[in-house]
């Protein structure tokens, strides 16, 4: 796994088009969690806010977005279009996720770190 110094270094490692939409994503994110500190965890891009808010990542055939099992559960309707896995949410550059729905599922985790304060 190569190690990334900083978000916007592992941003530049990512071919264009997944690039972009990682970078909508992430400014989705930070709009929802505007409290939320960016770090880089586990290798790839991750939001903090009372703990591990979500994280995103760009693979050879797909992106991710990860958070909470309970919310993509909560959830599955909306994410019907998308392949998931416990709390894992995978999409296309071509086919991004919804500004509404992230902003949904980012609500949704940032209510749930800070139920369990």
């Amino acid at each position: 796994m190569k190690k990334f110094a900083s978000v916007p270094a592992y941003l530049r490692a990512v071919p264009p088009a997944p690039r972009a939409a990682l970078q909508k994503l992430r400014k989705t994110i930070k709009a929802a969690a505007p409290e939320a500190t960016e770090v880089i965890s586990y290798g790839i891009p991750m939001f903090k806010h009372h703990g591990m808010l979500v994280g995103y990542a760009a693979f050879k055939d797909h992106c991710s977005l990860f958070m909470s099992t309970n919310i993509t559960k909560a959830l599955k309707k909306q994410l019907a279009s998308y392949a998931t896995s416990k709390g894992t949410i995978r999409f296309t550059a071509d086919k991004p996720l919804p500004a509404t729905l992230v902003r949904k599922l980012v609500k949704a985790r940032i209510a749930q770190n800070e139920h369990k304060r």
